[in-house]
């Protein structure tokens, strides 16, 4: 992990999906909001990817690439415009973890390298809280859209994906009790 002068990551992009084409053009919903903010204080590059308003928080915002409407062309919208090699993606809402938080952010980023870094919660793996290597999950992300495979799970069949268990983390605990 490399810092810039600032103190926020310089060698990672980060990208909270949006909603897609279909997002209010209006304001960006409280929870979005929220994640940009706090990912705005620990990467340099905060990307808003999918349309909609750009969060505070946000270095700029980019929109999905041509394709259906799914959560594999966010990603892959995502990873073609970051100029970090490893890019955290996140929901802007909706994810099934307790709240996105620094402690989980940095440890995302901190674990072993691959192609994919995946947090587990109870509910299962959650792609879109995950760490994306982007020139190979960008180049596979672009071949199942062209072929119709658009469940972003299979992705990480195809890509060397490790995971993070959230019980490998206690801070997740006091974030979700609210401590």
């Amino acid at each position: 992990m490399h810092g810039g002068p600032d103190g926020r990551l310089a060698n990672f992009s980060a990208a909270i999906l949006t909603g897609g084409a279909h997002a209010s053009a209006a304001a960006a919903p409280a929870a979005t909001q929220k994640i940009a903010r706090l990912l705005g204080e620990l990467f340099q590059e905060v990307l808003a990817v999918g349309g909609g308003a750009c969060p505070e928080g946000a270095t700029r915002a980019v929109p999905d690439l041509s394709g259906p409407e799914c959560p594999l062309r966010g990603v892959a919208s995502a990873l073609a415009a970051a100029s970090g090699e490893r890019v955290l993606v996140l929901a802007g809402d909706g994810l099934r973890v307790p709240e996105p938080h620094a402690d989980l952010l940095l440890a995302l980023v901190a674990w072993p390298e691959a192609d994919a870094v995946v947090l587990r919660t109870a509910h299962g793996l959650e792609p879109l809280c995950a760490i994306y290597r982007r020139d190979p999950v960008l180049r596979v992300a672009r071949e199942r859209l062209t072929a119709g495979k658009l469940a972003l799970h299979d992705l990480l069949t195809e890509v060397k994906t490790r995971v993070l268990d959230e019980t490998a983390l206690p801070s997740l605990d006091a974030h979700r009790d609210g401590r």
